[in-house]
C-alpha cells in the first residue's frame, strides 16, 4: 500500500474488523458445540436450533437495516453493530441454560446480518476504483481470519474449565476494537454527498485519495443522484432488475455450492471420515481455517489485476471438481478404509483453496458494486438477507441429506450446483474491474448486457 493511501489502509483495517467478528461468530460454534452438548446433553433437534440460531438473527438483521444505512449512514450502523456484538458475546458466555444461549446467539446473528452488508458497502464507497476489488477483498480476508481465530480459540480452550463459555466470550475483544476504531472515522463520501454534505465529502476524498479531483468526483456522484431527487417519489425501474439478479445470484453461488457445510460441520465430517476424538477433529478443522485464511490473500492481489470473472471461472471449476472427488471418496469408503479421512482432508483443502480466492471475496465485491447509489444500502441488505436465507437452508438440510442419501450424493449435488453457477456467472455477472461505481450504474441504465460490461 503506497504512503498516500495510508489513511485509506487504516480505514480499511478498522472497518474490516466487522468481518473478523462475523467470521468468528460463524466458526466458533463448530468446536463449542461439542462441549455445549456435554454440558447439557442436547437432542439433535436442539443442536440444530443452536447452530442455526445465528442465521435466524442474521436474516432479521439483514432484513431490517438496509434502509437505516441509507438514512443514518454507514458509520453509525457499524458502531451500533459493534455494540451488539459485544453484548451478544457476553450474554452467550454467561447463559444459564440452552434457551438463553440460543437467544443470545440470535442477538449475535442480528449483528452478523448487519455487518455482512454494511461493511462491504462502506469499503466499496471509500475505495478508489483501481483498488476497490482489493479493499473489499480484505473484508472476506477478515472473515477468514475470524474463522481461523475461532478455530484456534476452540483448540486453546478445549481442555479448560468452562471451555465453551470462554470460546464464545472471546468475541468481545475485536468488538471493542471495532467500536473504538469506528468512532474515530468518517462516513463514506458517497453517502455524505447523497445527504448534501459536500464539504465533508470533499475532506474525506482528499484523505483517502490525495491526488483525486474531489470536486469532479462529487459532481459525478451528484449527477447519479439528481434523477432520483427531482422525482417526487422514488420508483423502482425495470433496469434495476438485472443488478438484483446479479447480486442475489452471486449470493446463491457463494452459499449453495456448500461452503457453510464445511465451516459449520467440518469437525462432524472429519469424525464421520474416521478421526477418533473431538480434539483431533478440531485440529484438522483448524488446518482448514489456515488454508482458507492464506488463500484469500490470492484474491486480494489478483482481483484488480485479472478481474472478477476469471477468478470466478477458475474457482468454481475447482470447487466443482473437489466436491465430485469428495463424493467419490464417500462412495468407495469401504474400499478406502482408514485412507478415507485423509482423502476427505485433501478434498476439503482443495475446496477451500478454490473457494477462498473466488466466490468468498468476489461475491461480496460484486454485491457492493452493482447497485445504484440511491438504493445501495437497501439492495445490499436484500442480498445479505438472501445470503443468510440460502445459508439457513443449506446448514439445516445438510445433516438430513448426509443421513438420508449419504455423503456421496450430497457432495455430488453440491458439485452439480457449482456447474450451474459457472453458467450463471458467464451470462449474468458483469466484469467490474477498473470501472467506477457511477459507470456501472450507467451501464445498467443503458441496458448493457452483463457479459458486455
Amino acid at each position: 500500500m503506497q504512503i498516500k493511501y495510508l489513511f485509506l489502509f487504516l480505514v480499511t483495517i478498522t472497518a474490516s474488523l466487522g468481518g473478523l467478528l462475523s467470521g468468528y461468530d460463524t466458526g466458533v460454534i463448530s468446536g463449542a458445540l461439542l462441549f455445549i452438548n456435554e454440558s447439557w446433553d442436547l437432542t439433535d433437534y436442539i443442536q440444530g436450533i443452536l447452530v442455526s440460531s445465528v442465521l435466524i438473527g442474521a436474516v432479521i438483521g439483514a432484513a431490517t437495516n438496509g434502509v437505516l444505512a441509507d438514512i443514518f449512514g454507514r458509520k453509525k450502523i457499524i458502531i451500533a453493530t459493534a455494540i451488539i456484538f459485544i453484548l451478544g458475546s457476553i450474554f452467550c458466555a454467561i447463559a444459564p441454560n440452552i434457551y438463553i444461549l440460543i437467544l443470545s446467539r440470535i442477538l449475535v446473528g442480528f449483528a452478523v446480518g448487519i455487518v455482512n452488508f454494511v461493511v462491504p458497502l462502506y469499503l466499496s464507497e471509500v475505495s478508489p476504483k483501481n483498488l476497490r476489488g482489493t479493499i473489499v477483498s480484505l473484508y472476506q480476508w477478515a472473515i477468514t481470519a475470524g474463522i481461523l481465530f475461532s478455530y484456534m480459540i476452540n483448540a486453546i480452550f478445549a481442555n479448560a474449565v468452562y471451555n465453551w463459555r470462554w470460546m464464545l466470550f472471546a468475541g468481545v475483544v475485536p468488538g471493542l476494537i471495532l467500536l473504538i476504531g469506528m468512532l474515530c472515522l468518517s462516513d463514506t463520501p458517497r453517502w455524505l454527498v447523497s445527504k448534501g454534505r459536500y464539504e465533508e465529502a470533499k475532506k474525506v476524498f482528499n484523505k483517502i485519495e490525495p491526488d483525486i479531483d474531489a470536486d469532479k468526483e462529487i459532481e459525478e456522484i451528484k449527477s447519479t443522484i439528481t434523477p432520483y431527487k427531482t422525482a417526487k417519489k422514488f420508483h423502482f425501474k425495470k433496469w434495476m432488475i438485472m443488478p438484483f439478479v446479479a447480486g442475489i445470484g452471486i449470493m446463491f453461488a457463494q452459499i449453495c455450492t456448500g461452503i457453510n457445510t464445511i465451516i459449520y460441520y467440518a469437525p462432524t465430517i472429519f469424525k464421520i471420515a474416521g478421526f477418533d476424538s473431538n480434539l483431533n477433529a478440531i485440529y484438522a478443522t483448524t488446518g482448514i481455517g489456515v488454508v482458507n485464511f492464506l488463500m484469500t490473500i490470492v484474491a486480494i492481489f489478483l482481483t484488480d489485476r485479472t478481474g472478477r470473472k476469471p477468478l470466478l471461472y477458475i474457482g468454481l471449476t475447482g470447487v466443482m471438481l473437489s466436491l465430485i472427488f469428495l463424493g467419490c471418496a464417500f462412495r468407495f469408503e469401504e474400499i478406502l478404509g482408514d485412507n478415507l479421512k485423509w482423502i476427505a482432508v485433501g478434498s476439503l483443502v482443495s475446496y477451500i483453496v478454490c473457494f477462498a480466492f473466488s466466490l468468498g471475496p468476489i461475491g461480496w465485491i460484486i454485491v457492493s458494486e452493482v447497485f445504484p447509489l440511491q438504493i445501495r444500502g437497501f439492495a445490499m441488505s436484500i442480498c445479505t438477507l438472501s445470503n443468510f436465507a440460502f445459508n439457513f437452508f443449506v446448514v439445516a438440510s445438510f445433516p438430513v441429506l448426509l443421513n438420508r442419501i449419504g455423503g456421496d450424493l450430497t457432495f455430488w449435488m453440491f458439485g452439480f450446483v457449482s456447474f450451474l453457477c459457472l453458467i450463471f456467472v458467464y451470462f449474468f455477472i458483469p466484469e467490474t474491474k477498473g470501472i467506477s461505481l457511477e459507470t456501472i450504474e450507467d451501464n445498467w441504465l443503458k441496458n448493457v448486457k452483463p457479459r458486455d460490461f
